[in-house]
């Protein structure tokens, strides 16, 4: 089972965040702790004020997420890596290749979907964004209640 899930795209004030609290809301505490961070980060800032809505509109506050920095020893400490792009998994490849046996895209069980940045975009590319997001984490839940070796890299 996986113990720790880390959340990955740029930024960590869309896409990455929104995944958290969607599959924290969908995963026990007592399964996973689930966190997210950025490959470039806006330190300490709060979510997107779309992308904040977007939650709370489906019963969900992200009001205390504040944007953190993706660094090595978040990568060896997870158990599992969930990130938004392919370019994503190869920039953490690059970095730490020693985390890329367990780096996947959100998207893996929807055909390697990958998930757009919705970022400085219209709200209608939030809903999309959004709507892509709570699929792929609907799609990953029977995962992450098996071990962790019934995931293979694709």
């Amino acid at each position: 089972m996986f113990q720790s899930i880390l959340l990955v795209c740029v930024g960590n004030i869309c896409r990455s965040p929104t995944a958290e609290y969607l599959l924290r809301q969908r995963l026990p505490a007592a399964r996973a702790t689930v966190s997210s961070a950025g490959l470039g980060a806006v330190e300490d800032s709060p979510m997107d004020a779309t992308a904040a809505a977007l939650l709370r509109e489906h019963g969900i506050d992200g009001g205390a997420h504040r944007g953190r920095q993706l660094i090595p020893d978040m990568l060896r400490q997870a158990d599992l890596v969930l990130v938004m792009e392919k370019a994503h998994a190869a920039r953490i490849a690059r970095v730490a290749p020693e985390a890329s046996g367990k780096v996947f895209l959100l998207g893996k069980w929807q055909g390697e979907r990958e998930i757009p940045d919705p970022y400085g975009q219209s709200r209608q590319a939030f809903e999309h964004v959004y709507a892509l997001i709570d699929q792929s984490v609907s799609h990953w839940l029977p995962y992450l209640y098996a071990s962790p070796s019934g995931v293979s890299a694709a």
